[in-house]
């Protein structure tokens, strides 16, 4: 986000770094206490689901999580289920782990997006990410249900990433998977998106699945690092104490989602997320990204990179100030050819 840090998280910081700085009193602990406790806290008063504190264990970050899991429970060549088009680590990930793309189609309905009811047969593992990025789509209760249905019979595992959980927009509510099939799910979250706190490197992975357990619990114990004590810290600070903050970010991408439909291109199809804060913009043919770096100076992430589905899109992170969001969308409508690219 091009916005300030939550106060709450900076005073955690600096409170702990004018402190204690040695080993902290979690260290040998594989799940992490004051993480697993504030996570469990989070997850019961927002999500009305109860995980059980010492199934967490901690990692750096979403992508290193799902490598871990995909290393202990998966073989090169055996597939993974992911809906389509996909956040770009994650293809680079299965491409680069040899582990088969299976996608799921996600398609235009109206003013949202529709998720193809999959055929997982010749999968290992469901990647389930919820809410949604690109589309910014949130899945209904119903769907999730439909998605567990398909995954026992299909004896998958599934590993959902719940990171956006915190950025929905009213009235559509996040569902945590877990709640609904708790003994195949892996749930993955982090305060970095909804705080901004993407250099804190601190993720969430909730075990539900006891195998899976079994699994990490039998591998070397810092084989996979250790959680980092700012991250912790800064962690824990957001969870508990920096909701006033995040209210008041929500309330600003809420206004800025819709101010995208008002002031772009006509030509530009746009349906408006139910969560995240990134907005999927349909411009009807591929190569677009590179037009609009030249002529409009603005820089958005090419739809191609990711994955299917994706080739006609840009995608553009609306998680600015009010002026510099008008300024893009002007640039976009080209109403105004600066010489410059502004960061």
């Amino acid at each position: 986000m091009d916005l300030p840090t939550a106060p709450e998280v900076v005073n955690a910081l600096r409170h702990r770094a004018q402190g204690d700085l040695g080993y902290p009193t979690w260290l040998d602990s594989p799940h992490c206490a004051p993480l697993a406790e504030a996570f469990a806290e989070r997850m019961a008063t927002r999500y009305a689901w109860q995980p059980v504190p010492e199934h967490v264990r901690s990692y750096s970050d979403i992508n290193q999580a799902l490598q871990v899991l995909l290393h202990v429970w998966t073989r090169p060549g055996e597939g993974v289920a992911v809906h389509t088009p996909a956040y770009p680590p994650f293809l680079g990930t299965l491409e680069t782990m040899e582990r088969p793309l299976h996608p799921i189609q996600m398609v235009p309905d109206g003013a949202s997006w529709r998720p193809e009811l999959p055929d997982l047969t010749g999968c290992r593992v469901l990647l389930l990410v919820n809410p949604h990025n690109p589309t910014g789509r949130v899945f209904t209760r119903k769907e999730l249900e439909e998605l567990a249905e398909v995954a026992e019979r299909h004896d998958l595992l599934v590993i959902s990433d719940e990171i956006h959980a915190d950025l929905v927009f009213a009235p559509h509510r996040h569902v945590s998977f877990a709640g609904i099939l708790p003994e195949r799910t892996v749930t993955l979250t982090s305060a970095t998106k909804a705080f901004n706190l993407g250099g804190i490197r601190c993720c969430v992975a909730h075990i539900g699945s006891p195998e899976m357990r079994k699994a990490l619990d039998e591998m070397p114990p810092f084989v996979f690092g250790s959680p980092n004590l700012f991250g912790v810290e800064a962690t824990v600070a957001a969870w508990r104490h920096g909701d006033a903050w995040l209210e008041r970010t929500v309330a600003l991408l809420d206004r800025n989602r819709k101010a995208i439909a008002d002031g772009l291109p006509s030509d530009v199809t746009y349906r408006v997320p139910e969560a995240t804060y990134l907005a999927w913009l349909d411009y009807g043919r591929p190569g677009v990204q590179e037009e609009l770096v030249r002529d409009a100076k603005v820089l958005l992430s090419d739809g191609a990179t990711f994955g299917p589905g994706g080739a006609n899109f840009v995608r553009l992170n609306f998680a600015t100030t009010e002026p510099i969001l008008e300024e893009i969308l002007r640039r976009l409508r080209g109403d105004h050819a600066p010489e410059e690219v502004t960061y």
